[in-house]
């Protein structure tokens, strides 16, 4: 009798585990989606032992989400919540105590979650905790009225506005509201504060401007110099704030904070863009800053700047790196930063060495984020996701930095559902330039039989379809009831060079729309499990726009969903807050340069319309406001173009809640199921 060697018994468990398990997967629903935990910041304490982070779990039926922080004890790997209704947990440097956000306020707590004491009582609330290197103060944010010198007149200004009965509001000047929310007269002001004491000063006392800055800012713009001496922070204080992308860094010396007073503060930052993100160095040597030069751009090249704390010396540590940087860190010896960058459809780890300047990267595939070192620069803690996993934490350990996976916070739910890898193709696009997409094929497929396709464009439109978990724009639930999913990466998308980015603006219908139906074209054409009879396509925002521009001008597509697209730029411009970016993209105002506005605008063209559309927008969308939809289903009615509008009053540039978004998933496999030819 013959016996089975081990690898071979192995390799048929493996297998019939994997056909088992295959047969017994379901495909992605909308209520999966809901059901899964959403894992957001974390740390990692001094001595590596524990990890905290926080996530949100919604409820479906409840119609709402709960946040809390848990612990992962890194040795054997087990997690356990410890603080309920909490969020943004921070260790302090040396791991006694354990910062976290509730209620709008700041909380203490100790490490393992006991104790909790709330520890500021700030009338605009408090957030964004950051500790000086001891551990003896800290760094904060909080929304002031920027005439306010104390606490007790913020405090008296709130009382006699809710005190009035009249609810008008007189604006005079513009940024008035700001992507979903109206800006009212506070403003978010940096606070330094003693942690033994309380006490706390205003470091940005009686600006009228924001730190972070309102606009192209981050949670990463200010903190500590390695003693604790300086205080690094970015802000925006150019005169016409809605028509400017410059965010400069500047510093101040902590020894000069005195109550009632503005410290003075130095700006260090050179370029006329967008400078942001100030970290100094562990040694003191050098400040590092992520820096965009082109003043109005908000997605020029994101470079890497160093700049030498005593000399004033600078240094584009990313000089003759071609793709975008975005958070970035120190190592502990200072001699190298680690940067995240996009890269194609992944966001890949690099480091890069002062002294040499050379750039190597690290943890290139999928979606990596937030990077974080152990104290000993052995250890690089990320979050990562892809397309048929949301984010878990990873570590990745020196020298060949290969990642493990640290958290498995869905993975119960995971293993119930059939989830692909995604795949790229390469098309010519506009000149001959290749364009990625990725394709995502249908749950159970089967290369003998054929599917219709959802051709998905993305916004920004400096942005790109990337192999992330999207919870909005999921492409594992666009695929679920059977299509091909294809998303191009067509022009103006990032990762594949400054100059691929470049050319969208000025040219929103042009290139690009070759790029988009060559990369259309070659699915069908190389593809035979695609079917050219049905195909469907999907965008929001600049997505939106691309929507509303292939209306007037393909009627390859059976329905198109457009989500908060741009339909009319022109009123678009006289709507949207931040309008650096319209004078950036169509150059000038539709005054000064008409010709572009009226050129690439979608309702020009809307007469040429046959294809049913499915137009979804939200009230409280600043960014694209919702008279974009109205004039586009007014159009598409008045021509007699199939059309339906799904409105929702209670949402913005996104839908967030769980039961909107259920309807929204409904609807859109509704319609796109009428339209689908037999």
């Amino acid at each position: 009798m013959r016996t089975i060697g081990l690898s071979a018994l192995l390799l048929f468990v493996t297998l019939t585990s994997s056909l088992m398990r295959a047969q017994s997967e379901r495909p992605i629903t909308p209520d999966d989606l809901w059901a899964m935990e959403r894992l957001q910041a974390y740390d990692v304490s001094p001595d590596g032992s524990t990890i905290v982070f926080s996530s949100t779990r919604y409820h479906m039926e409840k119609n709402e989400g709960r946040t809390a922080v848990s612990v992962l004890d890194v040795a054997s790997g087990e997690v356990r919540e410890i603080l309920p209704d909490a969020s943004a947990p921070v260790f302090s440097p040396r791991g006694d105590k354990l910062a976290f956000e509730r209620d709008g306020q700041i909380w203490f707590a100790q490490p393992d979650g006991s104790e909790p004491i709330q520890f500021t009582a700030m009338s605009g609330g408090a957030s964004g905790v950051v500790f000086s290197p001891d551990g003896e103060r800290a760094l904060f944010v909080s929304d002031v009225y920027p005439e306010c010198e104390t606490e007790r007149c913020n405090r008296e200004k709130d009382r006699l506005k809710q005190e009035r009965k009249a609810t008008g509001v007189v604006f005079d000047s513009l940024l008035y509201r700001h992507w979903n929310r109206w800006r009212g007269e506070k403003r978010s002001h940096l606070f330094l504060i003693d942690v033994r004491s309380g006490e706390f000063r205003d470091l940005t006392l009686g600006s009228t401007r924001d730190v972070p800055p309102v606009s192209l800012g981050s949670d990463d713009d200010y903190g500590f110099s390695h003693d604790g001496a300086f205080v690094a922070y970015a802000t925006n204080l150019d005169p016409f704030r809605p028509a400017s992308t410059n965010n400069d860094v500047f510093v101040v010396e902590t020894a000069t904070v005195k109550k009632g007073e503005a410290p003075e503060k130095t700006r260090v930052s050179t370029s006329e863009g967008n400078d942001v993100r100030p970290v100094f160095s562990p040694d003191g040597t050098w400040l590092a800053y992520q820096s965009m030069a082109t003043p109005g751009f908000e997605a020029d090249k994101r470079r890497l700047i160093i700049q030498n704390r005593e000399t004033g010396e600078e240094i584009d540590l990313t000089d003759g790196f071609d793709k975008p940087v975005y958070e970035f860190l120190w190592s502990p010896d200072a001699k190298r930063l680690y940067f995240t960058a996009a890269n194609g459809v992944n966001n890949s780890i690099y480091r890069v060495e002062v002294a040499s300047r050379k750039i190597e990267p690290v943890v290139e595939e999928h979606y990596n984020a937030s990077i974080k070192l152990s104290k000993d620069g052995e250890r690089l803690y990320f979050k990562r996701q892809r397309a048929d996993m949301p984010y878990e934490l990873f570590v990745a350990e020196a020298p060949d930095f290969a990642p493990r996976k640290l958290t498995d916070v869905n993975g119960e739910l995971l293993d119930e559902l059939a989830l692909r890898p995604i795949e790229t193709f390469t098309s010519e696009g506009a000149g001959g330039t290749p364009v990625e997409s990725i394709l995502l094929k249908p749950p159970a497929f089967d290369p003998e039989k054929t599917y219709p396709m959802i051709f998905l464009v993305h916004g920004g439109p400096q942005g790109r379809w990337s192999d992330n978990f999207h919870f909005r724009w999921n492409m594992e639930i666009f695929a679920a009831p059977g299509y091909v999913v294809v998303a191009p990466n067509p022009r103006g998308s990032v990762g594949y060079g400054q100059q691929f980015t470049n050319e969208i603006s000025g040219d929103w219908g042009g290139k690009v729309f070759t790029d988009l139906m060559n990369a259309y074209d070659a699915a069908i054409e190389r593809h035979d499990f695609i079917d050219g009879e049905n195909t469907f396509a999907a965008g929001a925002s600049y997505g939106g726009y691309m929507m509303n521009w292939f209306l007037g001008h393909t009627d390859r597509f059976n329905a198109i969903l457009c989500h908060a697209g741009v339909y009319n730029l022109e009123s678009m411009y006289g709507a949207t807050e931040e309008l650096w970016f319209p004078e950036w993209e169509f150059k000038g105002t539709p005054w000064t340069n008409p010709e572009q506005y009226e050129k690439w605008s979608p309702h020009k063209h809307i007469h040429n319309a046959t294809t049913p559309t499915l137009i979804t927008h939200g009230a409280n969308d600043f960014r694209v406001p919702e008279a974009e939809a109205f004039q586009l289903f007014t159009a598409l009615q008045r021509l007699g173009v199939e059309s339906k509008l799904l409105y929702f009053p209670d949402e913005y540039h996104f839908i967030t809640k769980p039961q909107n978004a259920k309807l929204w998933w409904e609807t859109i496999f509704e319609w796109f199921a009428a339209h689908r030819k037999k």
